[in-house]
């Protein structure tokens, strides 16, 4: 009997969730819309198509990857990220939803919408942030750095795939020691998980995602140590920062941020109810 869309979507779905993996319905179907080159359209309105063989075997080798808990990101190079999509890989952090809370920080503190605010994103990866926030802020220019240069290799392809290599400075750097500017806000999410605790994490986290992305050295500080004690050379007076951070550093953080000179607010909560973005202002 021929393989058809539906038993090969169903199949792949039981195989996922034998593998402990947490999302294998929609998991499932990025698989085969990646391994069959069909769109979730042609899934739901003709499920009963049958594929060929090249393309059940393009799935199954797919399958396999992500069996292993290889990142679905990382299989099909593309994630969603607030109202862009963006190419990732190996060598950048796959951006979460919890950093959709700094975007939008971001954007309460680049009001109005349509003035020249400079913004600046520090580790920024992907270029997720900082790519957002130049998306909703048509008159906002920026500079991206990160340490990592194949990060960078992909920040810039997605800034010039959204349109946006004109409004933004990559460069490469540690942190923000070769930058010489005043901006109007400062974003980060920076390596935050203690070295210590990078091992037990989830296989798609511990064993896929890159480590210079992840360790924030012995109590998962230091990088906000380098950046707080930098803000008051960044912003511009009343300019504003946003920083995630990890379980049980919002008040680090902040206290970090307020010795450096800053006026802080209360923490941005995610959806868990956990303080995730800390929030201030240069006096």
């Amino acid at each position: 009997m021929s393989e058809t869309l539906v038993s090969l979507w169903t199949d792949v779905r039981k195989r996922l969730e034998a593998a402990g993996i947490d999302t294998p319905v929609l998991d499932a179907r990025l698989l085969l819309e990646a391994g069959a080159g069909v769109s979730r359209l042609e899934i739901v309105t003709d499920p009963r198509r049958e594929v060929s063989d090249a393309q059940a075997d393009a799935v199954n080798k797919l399958t396999q990857r992500r069996e292993a808990r290889e990142p679905i990101s990382h299989i099909i190079g593309r994630k969603h990220f607030w109202t862009i999509d963006l190419a990732v890989n190996a060598h950048v952090l796959t951006p979460r939803p919890e950093t959709e809370f700094v975007v939008e920080a971001g954007l309460q503190e680049t009001l109005p919408a349509d003035a020249p605010h400079r913004i600046l994103d520090l580790g920024a990866g992907s270029g997720a942030i900082i790519l957002a926030l130049l998306k909703d802020r048509p008159n906002a220019t920026g500079v991206a750095v990160d340490l990592s240069d194949r990060a960078l290799e992909i920040l810039r392809k997605n800034a010039e795939d959204l349109g946006l290599a004109d409004r933004l400075e990559i460069r490469p750097g540690d942190w923000a020691a070769d930058i010489n500017e005043r901006f109007d806000l400062v974003v980060s999410n920076p390596p935050y998980i203690p070295t210590s605790d990078i091992d037990g994490l989830a296989p798609e986290v511990s064993r896929f995602e890159p480590r210079l992305a992840l360790d924030g050295g012995e109590d998962g500080m230091v990088a906000y140590r380098i950046i707080t004690a930098a803000l008051p050379r960044l912003l511009k007076p009343g300019g504003a920062f946003a920083l995630e951070v990890g379980l049980g550093q919002a008040e680090g953080v902040k206290a970090m941020a307020e010795t450096a000179g800053m006026t802080t607010s209360e923490p941005r909560r995610d959806l868990a109810g956990i303080p995730r973005v800390v929030v201030g202002h240069a006096v």
